[in-house]
């Protein structure tokens, strides 16, 4: 046992368990404090959101915001599907280089590495069952073709990808891939446009 009287000897208390005893201390004055403070911050917390239902839980929360989300989504997609034929083909690298990413990444499991077609058509050719020219490609991705298999990227793709990736289509044109897939129909393009 330890002497009451021996400020030197630690308080330890009566009881021991495979020979460690525990030494009877008292908890810090601002743990005490902050473990009050906690459980009044847990009862105004369940009042407030359980029992008066003032602010919005978590799955609320997230819709709210959803909400906003795609109204900004929507917002973006119509701005640029009001300024579609007025877009041409970009020419800059860094873009050129980001839709060959984009077609990498979504488009080549079905129209191959190289455009040359598999599941999808060839998109190297000039015999486009959904029209050949930048405006067409463009339409083609945000709506998709569903009776096709082709997804839409509608709200997938932000308005700069969906363009980036029109642009590097744009580029393989008139390529020369390996074992193409045969056009799809049977007519010659309709008539050159601006862009061809």
């Amino acid at each position: 046992m330890n002497d009451p009287q021996n400020p030197n000897e630690a308080p330890l208390l009566d009881h021991e368990a495979d020979g460690i005893r525990e030494l009877d201390n008292l908890l810090p004055r601002w743990w005490v404090w902050l473990f009050y403070l906690t459980t009044a911050f847990a009862v105004v917390y369940m009042v407030y959101y359980h029992v008066l239902k003032i602010g919005n839980l978590q799955a609320a929360e997230y819709d709210k915001e959803w909400r906003k989300g795609e109204a900004i989504k929507s917002a973006a997609i119509a701005k640029f599907e009001s300024a579609l034929g007025t877009l041409e083909p970009s020419k800059d690298p860094a873009v050129l280089a980001k839709g060959q990413q984009t077609f990498m990444t979504l488009c080549a499991p079905c129209h191959r590495p190289d455009g040359g077609g598999l599941v999808g058509p060839n998109l190297c050719d000039d015999y486009w069952i959904h029209g050949s020219n930048y405006l067409d490609n463009l339409k083609i991705i945000i709506n998709g073709v569903p009776e096709k298999g082709m997804l839409t990227w509608r709200g997938v793709l932000k308005p700069s990808e969906i363009q980036a990736v029109a642009s590097y289509i744009y580029t393989l044109r008139g390529t020369k891939p390996p074992n193409p897939k045969p056009r799809e129909d049977q007519a010659g393009p309709e008539k050159p446009n601006i862009f061809e």
